[in-house]
């Protein structure tokens, strides 16, 4: 398991059962990097993949 791994599985123990609109995740991810700017790389990076997943040309 790495290190990351650990606050993936903390999610899905305290919240898993929750079902949550993308307009949420998306306020959080903004909340979160209001707190911590210097994340904004790998959650832009992050929210782009999400956006993205589906893509066929990718």
């Amino acid at each position: 398991m790495y290190f990351t791994d650990r606050g993936i599985e903390e999610l899905v123990e305290r919240r898993g059962e929750e079902t949550v609109s993308v307009e949420w995740l998306a306020e959080r991810l903004r909340d979160f990097l209001d707190l911590n700017p210097e994340f904004e790389t790998p959650i832009e990076r992050f929210a782009t993949w999400l956006a993205r997943l589906d893509d066929e040309d990718e």
